[in-house]
C-alpha cells in the first residue's frame, strides 16, 4: 500500500471518528473508564493516564485496523496482518499501561492492574475492529450508492439516445408517404412537410447531446410535432396555445415533455376523438406548470406503455421529488399536467 493511500485512509478514518454518531458512543464508553480510573486509584496522575489510554485507543485502534485491512478483514496474507494488528494493540496497551507509569514513577492504578490491562487490550482489538469495519462498510455503501446512481443516469442517458427512434414510427411512415403524394399534388405542402420533419429530427439529435435546454425549445419541438400532424390532416384537431411569459428560459431535460404531445395526438384525435387540443404553460410561485389537454378519456398508462412512465422516471431522476406529473380524465377529455421547479434540474444530474 502506498504512503499516499495510507495517508488518505488515516485522514478519512479520523474524520469518520469525529462524526457525532461515532463520537458520542466513544465518549459513553470512555467516560466510565476514566471515572473508574479516578475513583479506584490513589495515584494523582491516574485520571490523566486514563484519558491518555482512551485517546490512544480512539486514535490508533481503528486507524491501524483500516491501514492493515483497507478492504476488510481477510487471511489472504496467511494471517500476518492479523498478527501485526494484535501485536500493535498489545504494544500500545503495554506502553500506555505499563511503560508510561514506570517512566513517571506512578503507583498502581485501576486500569494498569494486570487483569484490567488484558481487558483494555481486548477493548483495543475488538473496538478497533468494530469501528474500522463500520467506517469501511459506510465508505463502501457510499461508493456503491454513487455507482448505482451513476448507472441509473447512464441508463437514462441511453434511453434519451433511444428517443431518436421513439417518435411513433407509424406517424413518421405516414408522414413520409403523405409527402410522397404531396410531391405529385402539392409541391409547396410537400416542401413544408419535409422542412418541418427535418427541423424536428435535427432538434431531437441536437437535444441528445445536451444536459438541459430552455423550455422554449421543448415547446417549439412539441409545436412542430403538432404541425406535422396537421399538415397530414388539417382537420385532425384544433390547436390552442396559452404560453405565459416568463417560463421560456426555464432549463429542462431535452425531450422530457415530447411524449406528452405524442400521447395527446395518438390517444386523442388520431384515435377518433376529434376536437380541441391545447398546450398551456403557467408560471406560479417557484413553479412552472405545463399542461397538455386532448379530447378523449384515458384510463391511465397501459401495461407496457413507454409514454407517461418514461416521463415520470426522467422527472424523478432530474428533479427528485421536486417535479410532479398528474393525469386527469373527465367529461370526455384528458389533461396531463407537469409541475416543474423554476430552479431547474438538480445540480450535477445528467438527464
Amino acid at each position: 500500500m502506498s504512503e499516499k493511500t495510507e495517508g488518505s485512509i488515516v485522514r478519512a478514518t479520523l474524520r469518520a471518528l469525529a462524526e457525532p454518531r461515532r463520537l458520542v458512543p466513544i465518549l459513553l464508553v470512555s467516560a466510565p473508564l476514566v471515572a473508574a480510573q479516578s475513583s479506584f486509584s490513589a495515584e494523582p496522575l491516574a485520571p490523566y493516564l486514563g484519558v491518555l489510554m482512551c485517546l490512544l485507543f480512539v486514535g490508533v485502534a481503528p486507524v491501524s485496523y483500516r491501514v492493515l485491512f483497507p478492504e476488510g478483514l481477510d487471511l489472504s496474507h496467511g494471517g500476518v496482518r492479523v498478527l501485526m494488528y494484535g501485536t500493535l494493540g498489545t504494544g500500545v496497551v503495554l506502553t500506555s499501561g505499563f511503560v508510561v507509569p514506570k517512566l513517571l514513577d506512578m503507583g498502581p492504578t485501576f486500569l494498569t492492574q494486570p487483569t484490567n490491562l488484558m481487558v483494555c487490550n481486548a477493548l483495543f482489538l475488538v473496538g478497533g475492529w468494530g469501528l474500522g469495519r463500520d467506517i469501511g462498510f459506510e465508505e463502501t455503501l457510499t461508493r456503491e450508492r454513487a455507482r448505482a446512481a451513476r448507472f441509473a443516469l447512464e441508463a437514462e442517458q441511453a434511453q434519451l439516445l433511444a428517443l431518436r427512434s421513439h417518435l411513433d414510427p407509424h406517424f413518421l411512415f405516414n408522414t413520409l408517404n403523405a409527402i410522397a403524394e404531396w410531391c405529385r399534388e402539392d409541391g409547396a405542402v410537400a416542401e413544408a412537410a419535409v422542412l418541418r420533419l427535418s427541423t424536428m429530427l435535427r432538434t431531437v439529435l441536437a437535444g441528445v447531446r445536451k444536459a438541459t435546454w430552455p423550455l422554449a425549445e421543448e415547446l417549439a419541438l412539441m409545436r412542430t410535432l403538432f404541425d406535422l400532424h396537421l399538415l397530414r390532416d388539417p382537420d385532425l384537431f384544433q390547436l390552442t396555445l396559452d404560453i405565459q411569459p416568463g417560463a421560456e428560459d426555464l432549463p429542462v431535460p431535452p425531450m422530457v415533455l415530447l411524449p406528452l404531445a405524442e400521447n395527446a395526438v395518438k390517444h386523442g384525435p388520431a384515435a377518433g376523438h376529434r376536437g380541441l387540443l391545447s398546450l398551456g404553460v403557467q408560471v406560479r410561485e417557484g413553479q412552472v406548470q405545463v399542461a397538455v389537454e386532448n379530447p378523449g378519456t384515458s384510463k391511465g398508462p397501459r401495461e407496457g406503455s413507454a409514454g407517461l412512465p418514461t416521463v415520470e422516471r426522467r422527472l424523478a431522476l432530474a428533479y427528485g421529488s421536486g417535479a410532479r406529473l398528474a393525469l386527469e380524465s373527465a367529461e370526455g377529455r384528458t389533461r396531463v399536467t407537469v409541475t416543474l421547479p423554476r430552479s431547474g434540474p438538480l445540480s450535477g444530474v445528467v438527464t
